[in-house]
């Protein structure tokens, strides 16, 4: 029976440790399209490994197949690849296309900055 109680408390413990993602960066994408594929190949490689890509993992949605029910509150675009921020069932804002590398960093900096306008409401 102790086994049991301490295996409890140690993963109730270890859970709380595990960071909660709060913040995505939901990838609107569609097959074929060009700039997506640039987009993979210059930085969805790295993306996960970044102080962006930590606090705001990417998510991708195919906008050809049906919409996810948990992103209801995000307008819905047809303009491919759209890069949505979201946190806590809000949307905090999007860049429309791919507009290169060092571009898209320099956007996703001042997206990522509304994170931090949000702790400090």
């Amino acid at each position: 029976m102790r086994r049991l109680a301490f295996c409890l408390v140690f993963w109730v413990f270890a859970g709380l440790a595990w960071p909660v993602v709060a913040a995505e960066l939901i990838m609107l994408e569609q097959p074929g399209c060009p700039w997506c594929a640039r987009f993979n190949e210059e930085i969805a490689p790295a993306y996960a490994k970044t102080q962006e890509g930590r606090r705001a993992p990417l998510r991708r949605v195919d906008i050809t197949r049906s919409w996810p029910a948990d992103l209801d509150f995000v307008a819905r675009e047809r303009f491919t690849p759209t890069f949505v921020l979201v946190e806590g069932g809000r949307e905090l804002g999007r860049i429309r296309g791919y507009p290169g590398d060092e571009f898209f960093w320099y956007l996703l900096g001042d997206l990522i900055a509304k994170l931090d306008e949000t702790v400090d409401e």
